[in-house]
């Protein structure tokens, strides 16, 4: 009879255990999502607090890229984004994480800043970017 207990311990354990990592991918996946959309693709941190206990965090880290163009600016920003989440099991906390790269607008040097670092600003956009029209 004991050992029927602890079977049935370990199985309500584990599946507690599978569905915090079920739901912690399903956080960090809708993290990965808002970078750029809801959220400006920049370099930077955030965090939040999820329902159920999860708290989230996710950095935009900026990946230097111009070694692969050498003669001319990279014709987009190239960015590392890193979502986790993070919640309690009894005593220990627990995370998981999601990292992918993201391409947002390139940027154009506009001078120098300090210690002779280039000083970027956003590609400014025509003035008939995004507009359509008919005839």
């Amino acid at each position: 009879m004991g050992v029927l207990l602890q079977i049935f311990s370990r199985a309500l354990s584990t599946t507690a255990v599978s569905g915090s990592f079920a739901r912690a991918a399903e956080l960090a996946e809708a993290t990965l999502a808002r970078a750029g959309v809801e959220t400006p693709l920049e370099e930077g941190d955030s965090a939040g607090e999820a329902d159920g206990g999860f708290t989230w965090a996710m950095r935009v880290t900026q990946i230097d890229v111009s070694d692969l163009f050498p003669d001319q600016s990279p014709p987009v920003t190239t960015y590392r984004v890193t979502a986790t989440a993070y919640w309690r099991d009894g005593a220990a906390e627990r995370h998981f994480s999601l990292a992918t790269l993201r391409v947002g607008e390139a940027l154009e040097t506009v001078g120098l800043g300090a210690a002779d670092a280039p000083v970027r600003a956003p590609r400014a956009q025509s003035p008939s970017a995004g507009k359509t029209g008919s005839r």
